[in-house]
């Protein structure tokens, strides 16, 4: 009976990064007393309340999560800024752990922040490396309730990096998640990474900017050096691409905007990328530039006429 004790918990603590929780002992059969010992010869040690490493006490990140998990019952998981460390999309609080549980909850520990959430969905509560921990969408929910625009931005271009989660997949889930507090800045920020005009508006908004930016009308959809470009102006060497979603780029676009920004500059040509959103919302920011980027190439023609 012993040796199928020891063999089931050690087995357990395998699955659990070499943390087990008292309770958990209790359900396979050891006593209080049974525990105590283990405890005093070195085969168990304290992590916090009611939860032990297994053979060894060094702890790493992993450990430690699972041990806050652990602590706090069933239904737990890492959730906020915990849960956006494990994923790989923005960095955990200083000095704290955060966990939430599916279940009303004032539970206190040194070092954790608990958050006790009964109406969290069960299938927003997933397992990654052996850890459970809140889903990715959920996750970013959480992080716009609690961080600033542009840490939440971050977080949300690195999911797309890691394949996680892309904006639109993103955006389109938002709905499901209307009465979270996170959820507006979450939009806001969708909304403007991935507006987009039709062509027809495109072109129409554009041209009025370069008109007021006392350029010429551009040429659209031209060939130029090999590729196809949204606007064109032969004179000065200026080509303007304009693009509707900033953050999903998969590997073979963002291989063929390479080539295409390297066949420009091979010609001497200068090439300049605004999104949708500028276009429509930030004409003043755009006009700017683009009456920069024009004035810089005629002091350079100017400059070669004159040598």
């Amino acid at each position: 009976m012993s040796d199928a004790r020891s063999t089931a918990a050690w087995e357990l603590a395998r699955q659990q990064h070499g943390i087990l929780a008292r309770r958990q002992l209790l359900a396979l059969g050891f006593n209080t007393r049974e525990i105590e010992h283990r405890l005093r010869r070195g085969r168990l040690h304290v992590v916090m309340r009611g939860v032990y490493a297994v053979g060894w006490p060094q702890l790493t990140q992993k450990r430690l999560w699972m041990a806050a998990v652990l602590a706090c019952g069933d239904d737990a998981a890492l959730s906020h800024r915990s849960a956006a460390a494990l994923w790989g999309i923005a960095g955990e609080a200083r000095g704290r752990i955060d966990v939430s549980v599916r279940r009303r909850c004032e539970l206190h520990r040194p070092g954790l922040k608990v958050r006790g959430r009964p109406t969290l969905r069960r299938e927003s509560v997933v397992i990654e490396g052996d850890i459970p921990v809140i889903a990715v969408v959920q996750t970013l929910v959480d992080l716009a309730s609690e961080l600033d625009e542009l840490a939440v931005e971050r977080a949300v271009n690195e999911a797309d990096k890691r394949d996680l989660v892309d904006p639109e997949t993103l955006r389109g889930a938002l709905g499901r998640y209307s009465g979270q507090s996170g959820a507006p800045l979450l939009r806001r920020l969708l909304d403007k990474r991935t507006f987009k005009l039709s062509d027809s508006g495109l072109e129409v908004l554009f041209r009025q900017i370069a008109a007021a930016a006392g350029l010429p009308s551009p040429l659209t959809k031209e060939m130029v050096n090999g590729w196809e470009v949204d606007f064109y102006w032969p004179d000065l060497g200026l080509i303007i691409e304009t693009d509707g979603l900033r953050y999903h780029r998969t590997p073979s676009t963002q291989s063929r905007d390479a080539r295409r920004g390297r066949a420009h500059s091979l010609a001497e040509m200068t090439s300049l990328r605004f999104t949708h959103f500028e276009v429509k919302h930030e004409p003043a920011r755009v006009r700017r530039e683009l009456r920069q980027a024009a004035g810089l190439r005629r002091r350079n023609a100017s400059d070669i006429d004159h040598t």
